[in-house]
């Protein structure tokens, strides 16, 4: 059984705890993919505060794309990892502002998205199968790890071979996150 693990305001867990987890809101997904050490976490973290300066409210989703193979996902010799490591369906811990939750359950995509009602814009590191549009995070002798009609742009080494991406796809080099941060704007624009 997979482990989830989400940090939230705590404001917002009368949606976790809610009957129904099902999001119908106007909020928008794209996927950042990749293969490890390619720069995912990197261009998340720049693009989040470029796309609040633009008024995007911009909650992430980590996919952990080899599971946690029994691990439990918190600091060992904690409180909360000694419970889960003793056999608990799940842990929360929180404070006045905000709570993370480790739980022991199958989840979707759309599961996770509907803890952040608020958000503008769900960002997901991974998930290579998602069908979401997504930026494609590329390094010199990688191939794209998902279907290239779904790109939105790539971040590429300069020595990438261009001609193995769709013709007129915005290309970027590592480091231009005010133009990825551009093709995102433009895209949550366009399909509002």
């Amino acid at each position: 059984m997979a482990l989830e693990y989400w940090y939230l305001r705590r404001r917002d867990m009368m949606y976790f705890c809610g009957l129904s987890l099902c999001y119908t809101g106007s909020m928008k997904t794209i996927c950042v993919s990749g293969l490890k050490n390619s720069g995912k976490t990197a261009l998340i973290e720049a693009l989040i505060p470029l796309l609040a300066a633009e008024g995007i409210r911009t909650a992430v989703i980590k996919h952990h794309g080899h599971g946690f193979a029994g691990e439990i996902p918190d600091k060992p010799g904690s409180d909360t990892y000694r419970f889960l490591a003793n056999g608990a369906l799940g842990t929360v811990i929180y404070d006045e502002e905000i709570y993370a939750l480790v739980k022991r359950q199958t989840v979707s995509v759309e599961d996770l998205a509907a803890l952040f009602p608020d958000a503008d814009l769900i960002l997901i590191e991974g998930a290579k199968a998602e069908p979401y549009p997504r930026i494609a995070m590329l390094r010199a002798g990688h191939t794209p790890t998902s279907d290239t009609n779904e790109l939105l742009c790539a971040v590429t080494d300069p020595d990438y071979p261009k001609d193995a991406l769709p013709p007129g796809l915005p290309l970027f080099d590592f480091g231009d996150f005010e133009g990825v941060a551009g093709v995102l704007l433009g895209h949550l624009k366009t399909n509002k």
